[in-house]
């Protein structure tokens, strides 16, 4: 079981040990009533109490903060795990593209869930926090509980989580920089699909050019909103499909066997200690071998 620890500072002196896990603590209603019900729940200098209780400077306040009941989401399947950064609260992995993030509807199919589950072990669940479509590669969060799964989502979208991506759209994209604020829903009768419409959710995408050459454009992407398909979506609204996109443009699979988006960079602040992370994930070799034809279009063919 993982636990958040505090001594009371000063400052904090005189309040309620609900208000400490509530404001500092970050822990939602639902949680704090579940905590109450527990045997050690939540403590005050090693013994059990009601939350009414008001903490003096120097008391250690501590409360249960991994998952109250574990349930994993897939049966364990060991599976080889990029981890690029990895703590008793949460992950950051690197993903393969062609790797779903969660259970699929054909049950012989594996995803990263179920590696997790065979690596994290019965007594942990993995809570991805900022999944990938199955054909995008690159950096993904994972929260290790559901209490630090809200405490990401609260920071996704802000200043304090923050991801690029790199795409490869086919076409000389103009003009170099620019903004797609564009709304997103479904596509009219399927369940999938996205399309841009007047009664979508307010979408906005960042796109920047990085290099151009042999009929493709390296793009830097930044998604200001995190619908379902944004960045493909995007593009393709713009005349850009990224080279390989089966549902918003044309599969090449001779070209490459996926849409060409890769989560390349991240920032964010880790919920639980303060840290400020940042990592990168090089782009794949399927990408690699398209930037090589841009920068020396002789390759071609």
């Amino acid at each position: 079981m993982q636990y958040r620890t505090m001594t009371i500072p000063p400052e904090f002196a005189g309040r309620t040990a609900e208000s400490i896990l509530k404001t500092e603590f970050g822990m939602s209603k639902t949680r704090i009533s579940a905590l109450k019900r527990r045997a050690m729940g939540v403590t005050l200098n090693g013994e059990r109490i009601y939350t009414t209780v008001k903490v003096a400077s120097g008391d250690v306040l501590r409360a249960e903060a991994g998952d109250l009941a574990p349930v994993p989401t897939a049966p364990p399947v060991p599976l080889p795990l990029d981890i690029v950064f990895e703590d008793e609260w949460l992950m950051v992995l690197n993903k393969p593209a062609d790797l779903a993030c969660q259970p699929t509807r054909d049950p012989e199919e594996v995803s990263v869930e179920h590696g997790l589950a065979a690596y994290l072990g019965k007594d942990t669940c993995a809570h991805p926090a900022s999944r990938l479509d199955k054909m995008t590669s690159g950096l993904m969060t994972v929260a290790k509980s559901g209490y630090v799964h809200e405490l990401l989502k609260k920071e996704m979208h802000t200043e304090l989580f923050r991801k690029e991506y790199r795409g490869i759209a086919t076409g000389k994209v103009v003009p170099a920089h620019g903004f797609v604020n564009e709304p997103i829903g479904f596509f009219e009768g399927s369940s999938y699909q996205r399309a841009v419409r007047p009664d979508g959710a307010p979408s906005l995408t960042e796109f920047e050019v990085l290099l151009q050459g042999g009929g493709l454009t390296l793009l830097r992407l930044v998604p200001h909103t995190g619908r379902t398909h944004q960045l493909r979506l995007h593009m393709a609204y713009l005349g850009y499909p990224l080279a390989g996109d089966f549902l918003y443009g044309t599969e090449e699979k001779e070209l490459i066997g996926r849409a060409a988006l890769h989560s390349y960079e991240l920032w964010l602040r880790h919920p639980v200690t303060g840290e400020d992370l940042h990592f990168t994930a090089s782009l794949p070799e399927d990408m690699r071998r398209l930037v090589a034809r841009m920068e020396d279009p002789a390759e071609e063919g």
